[in-house]
């Protein structure tokens, strides 16, 4: 999927600013790909205890069914731009929306651990899709003066959905006694968690006929007319249409349906840019942020604090994770990409190393009680950090930094190795943690340093530029 030429420049902000409500409803809209995004892959943190008790399974193979949602994702996010060049950004948003809830009636039902492990992997691929099509379709929808906002809406529907996973997780635990296995409508707790997630994703279905289709996919297709309708809408009526469309397709005459020859410089190694971009994708996971939302109700478990409580610190994590986005979306355009990246990094690997510390001291299954509120509160900077800086970065650096020609293929092989890089660290935490708690988070705390010359030496700026002027 490539994205479109910018909206109206400084000459233009009079049409941009009466239309600016009507462009936000749109990407609000195509976010909801995001909500879903952050509610199916942190809702079940609160049920693993139930799946591994349920299932008698160590924690190798716990692992694997909680990670293998990652490798739909990661097919997903590979095969999106693709799909969505052919059939259009909002058919692909309704194909997600569908497979969202097939995976969540499937998840609540499952017969066997096979079973729920293909439902799982079913989910992940809507995932992967989402993780893709919304930051495309926002770009291409946005004005470049406030582009970096509207692109952290992205963002901020991940962590919204993370935290309202987390609240209707701990609602439904309470409704259970505190027991993730006790009975709720004839289901086990676990169940109506997986299941509860039909509901957004009937609604990220029904929003996905309220908005209009990408003007650019529209030209490509030849439906001119219906493309300067959109661009009416996104831009004011009070624009040239005419210069518009002629300026987008000069543009697309210019370019070609990005392939993935094209982001190599020889048979096995990439264009330095997508190096670049993986890097980005890698980095942000091997901090091993959704260790904190796969697992921090087993975490806090682990370390003493009973089940009640471990889910409601779980829910304050998401309130911060919110906190967090909320102060990236202000500052994202304002001070800049890399600058937020570098103080998030540094954030980061502190309250990482706090960690290491804290859990270095348990002693079976507790913690002295100095060291649980020190690794309860770094735990809670942890996630502040990574949400006003690389959890909002990183998906603008991916929707803007690469040349229009290969955009679409090289944000498909960024986002793919983010699903990578997040299926490794997901599926190898409870394994480690049984290892060492404390050298699990010094293996964080080492990627969070070395993220800092990563940015510093590689990482261009990409804020205020048009997105003909990248790579």
């Amino acid at each position: 999927m490539t994205s479109t030429e910018p909206a109206p420049q400084a000459g233009d902000r009079k049409s941009t600013s009466g239309h600016l409500g009507h462009v936000i409803f749109i990407t609000a809209a195509a976010a909801m790909g995001g909500f879903l995004f952050g509610y199916d892959s942190s809702v079940i943190n609160g049920a693993v205890e139930a799946i591994r008790d349920k299932y008698n399974i160590g924690s190798g193979t716990l692992a694997q069914v909680i990670a293998i949602a990652l490798i739909g994702a990661a097919i997903g996010a590979a095969t999106a731009g693709r799909i969505a060049d052919r059939i259009g950004r909002i058919l692909c948003m309704r194909i997600a929306a569908v497979l969202f809830t097939i995976s969540a009636v499937g998840s609540a039902l499952p017969f066997a651990l096979w079973e729920l492990a293909f439902w799982r992997i079913i989910g992940g691929f809507a995932i992967g899709m989402a993780s893709v099509i919304g930051p495309a379709y926002i770009a291409e929808v946005s004005p470049p003066a406030i582009r970096g906002r509207l692109a952290s809406f992205q963002q901020a529907a991940i962590v919204l959905g993370i935290a309202i996973s987390q609240l209707v997780n701990y609602g439904i635990l309470q409704g259970a006694n505190g027991d993730q296995r006790g009975k709720i409508i004839g289901l086990e707790a676990w169940q109506v968690m997986l299941g509860v997630m039909v509901i957004p994703a009937v609604i990220y279905g029904l929003l996905s006929f309220t908005i209009p289709e990408s003007p650019r996919f529209l030209l490509s297709v030849g439906r001119d007319s219906d493309a300067r309708g959109v661009l009416a809408q996104v831009e004011g009526k009070e624009v040239d249409l005419d210069a518009r469309v002629t300026e987008i397709q000069t543009a697309m005459r210019r370019e070609h349906k990005s392939v993935f020859s094209d982001l190599l410089t020889s048979r096995v190694n990439f264009l330095p840019i997508v190096w670049i971009g993986i890097g980005l994708s890698v980095f942000q996971q091997l901090v091993g942020i959704n260790v904190a939302f796969y697992y921090s109700s087993t975490l806090w478990q682990s370390v003493g604090i009973d089940p009640s409580s471990s889910f409601f610190y779980s829910f304050t994590t998401s309130i911060v994770n919110i906190i967090g986005t909320a102060i990236a979306m202000i500052f994202v355009d304002r001070i800049g990409r890399r600058p937020l990246a570098l103080i998030g990094s540094t954030g980061m690997a502190v309250a990482l190393a706090l960690e290491a510390w804290a859990f270095s001291s348990k002693s079976g299954d507790t913690l002295p009680n100095t060291e649980g509120t020190v690794a309860l509160v770094a735990a809670h900077v942890f996630v502040l950090f990574f949400a006003l800086s690389w959890g909002v970065v990183v998906w603008v650096f991916l929707g803007e930094m690469f040349p229009n020609k290969i955009r679409a293929a090289a944000l498909g092989v960024a986002a793919s190795a983010q699903w990578i890089a997040n299926w490794a660290i997901t599926a190898s935490f409870p394994t480690l943690a049984d290892w060492n708690l404390s050298g699990t988070y010094v293996i964080y705390t080492c990627f969070a340093v070395l993220s800092i010359p990563f940015v510093l030496i590689f990482v261009k700026e990409t804020k205020g530029k048009t997105l003909e002027e990248m790579g």
